[in-house]
């Protein structure tokens, strides 16, 4: 009877555990379901307005205001690199970890490469790898615009003023609740069109007031996008991760349920039986 105990109390664990990744589960997927709108609804702006920057930059030199667009030889790397706070949401972080470990070694072998970290996760295990300069968790507590463009700002001043020659977004891209792709995305320097000619590219634009007036406000502004998108980008992906993660350990739990309850009651038929064929042989050795 002790072991139908022990596999009484070990039911009842699997059952608590199975309330709380359940549970678990319904209020990632509540919060998946009003990331996913913001980064579904966010993409088509922040697709044009990076296009229309790359046009833009094209067309201009630094002193005309394309200082974020100046290509120059790579001796020292910012990666950003974009986690979560929180864990239980399967290969998320991991999966992040193991990009930036797999950049660092095929990219820049021999170059010098810092790291600033946006979730507490990442920071944990790359901090035991990598220098990073800054850490910016408490992004998640309250992810607005505004939050993220102050950071944008310090990753542009970094640029600009040359402590760091190429600055990398590393993040999980989503795609859907079962599926995050990580990716490593060119922050700045402003990548230039891909076989685009910039006369062609200033020819489908009206400029009022001067090209370089525009510039001036858009590149700050498209910059501060890009990382937001990036950041909502993870976020979303972060709840999809964790809901599907909650879900398999929800039926993984039921399976150890089910087996278990069909140990205990093998176990509880089998004693039953030793009991019964106890009884019969006392009452046939007192009939003897």
């Amino acid at each position: 009877m002790a072991n139908l105990k022990e596999i009484r109390n070990r039911i009842t664990s699997i059952k608590s555990t199975m309330q709380i990744t359940s549970a678990m589960k319904m209020v990632s997927a509540a919060k998946l379901k009003k990331a996913q709108d913001a980064i579904t609804a966010m993409r088509p702006y922040s697709s044009k307005l990076t296009e229309l920057l790359q046009n833009l930059s094209a067309t201009l030199d630094s002193d005309a205001g394309g200082v974020y667009s100046t290509q120059r030889e790579v001796s020292k790397v910012l990666l950003v690199t974009i986690t979560s706070n929180r864990g239980l949401c399967g290969g998320f972080n991991s999966s992040i970890t193991k990009q930036v470990a797999n950049t660092v070694a095929e990219k820049y072998n021999n170059i010098e490469v810092d790291l600033l970290a946006i979730g507490k996760k990442g920071d944990d295990i790359l901090s035991k790898q990598f220098n990073i300069i800054e850490s910016k968790n408490e992004i998640y507590d309250d992810l607005t615009f505004d939050n993220v463009a102050t950071i944008a700002e310090n990753l542009m001043s970094l640029f600009a003023n040359g402590n760091y020659d190429k600055i990398e977004l590393v993040y999980n891209q989503f795609k859907n609740a079962a599926t995050q792709i990580p990716q490593v995305e060119q922050f700045l320097p402003i990548k230039p069109i891909e076989g685009g000619d910039a006369d062609a590219v200033n020819s489908d634009y009206i400029f009022e007031p001067s090209k370089e007036e525009i510039v001036e406000a858009l590149i700050p502004k498209s910059l501060k996008t890009q990382l937001y998108k990036a950041i909502r980008d993870s976020f979303a992906s972060e709840h999809g991760a964790r809901m599907t993660a909650m879900h398999k350990a929800t039926d993984n739990a039921k399976e150890l349920r089910d087996e278990l309850l069909l140990t205990y009651n093998k176990a509880r038929q089998a004693a039953i039986t030793n009991e019964i064929l106890e009884i019969v042989g006392g009452a046939e050795a007192l009939n003897n």
